[in-house]
């Protein structure tokens, strides 16, 4: 029988978590980290970057840092390599870099859809694709991805034609790479949250008609906070979730249940 102090242990892992600078992103490295998890903190940001490094490793936790774009294919892999070669082999990737916009279809510029794709989308491919190279060669390995419940649904009163498919893309792709590569060991996960409290959200949170809607239409009757997300993480990057590939985790207060 397992302890219970066993339970999500990651003690031995390398875990690349990008765009976490702040928000979910910190609380997801956070959250692996006290798992017993070597983090690598990725962002553009080299200042808010080097901050974060030091919060972390002030608190005690093994972290580095891995600068680079997740729009950037070169850049991906040129960070991956030097990964495995400075810090080790990477047994965990959390795709948390993502963007938000509001911005009726009709009026949205090509270049605000190519933007959305390319951070939402195409970086996670791209992050899943480089790093799962690796796992696959050594037959192991967890990637869990951000979407969200905007992937199943579509919002309101807010227009996000955009982000919304670009997270349902990232739900597809999960499940197609869960399927793909599940007899070669890796497995491949995404996490759905609802309204979180992050800076983003609290923004939107203070216009009186969205803050109405939103929590009207949330059973719960409140936003959630990061660290429900990081838990959720937490048990797909663990071994506790080895029979778990494809899945979408979904984290919404009950918003997708009605």
């Amino acid at each position: 029988m397992f302890q219970l102090t066993e339970l999500f242990d990651l003690t031995g892992k390398i875990a690349l978590v990008t765009g976490l600078s702040r928000g979910l992103g910190y609380a997801i490295a956070e959250g692996l980290a006290k798992a017993g998890a070597t983090i690598v903190l990725n962002g553009r940001n080299p200042d808010r970057l080097a901050d974060t490094l030091k919060i972390f490793q002030d608190k005690g936790y093994d972290a580095h840092a891995s600068q680079f774009n997740v729009t950037q294919m070169s850049e991906i892999k040129a960070a991956v390599a030097e990964i495995q070669d400075s810090v080790g082999t990477i047994d965990i990737l959390v795709n948390n870099a993502g963007i938000a916009q509001r911005v009726k279809a009709e009026e949205s510029s090509d270049e605000d859809w190519l933007n959305m794709m390319n951070v939402n989308l195409n970086g996670v491919f791209w992050c899943c694709r480089a790093v799962g190279r690796h796992m696959l060669e050594r037959g192991q390995g967890a990637i869990v991805s951000i979407a969200s419940m905007s992937g199943m649904i579509v919002n309101k009163p807010q227009e996000q034609t955009a982000y919304n498919v670009s997270k349902a893309a990232v739900i597809m792709m999960t499940k197609s790479l869960g399927a793909e590569w599940a007899n070669r060991g890796v497995r491949v996960n995404c996490v759905s949250p609802g309204y979180i409290g992050t800076d983003m959200t609290m923004a939107g949170m203070a216009d009186p008609e969205l803050k109405e809607v939103w929590l009207e239409m949330t059973p719960m009757g409140h936003v959630g906070e990061p660290q429900d997300i990081a838990s959720a993480v937490l048990y797909l990057a663990s071994d506790e979730a080895k029979f778990a590939t494809g899945t979408n985790l979904v984290v919404d207060g009950g918003y997708t249940a009605w």
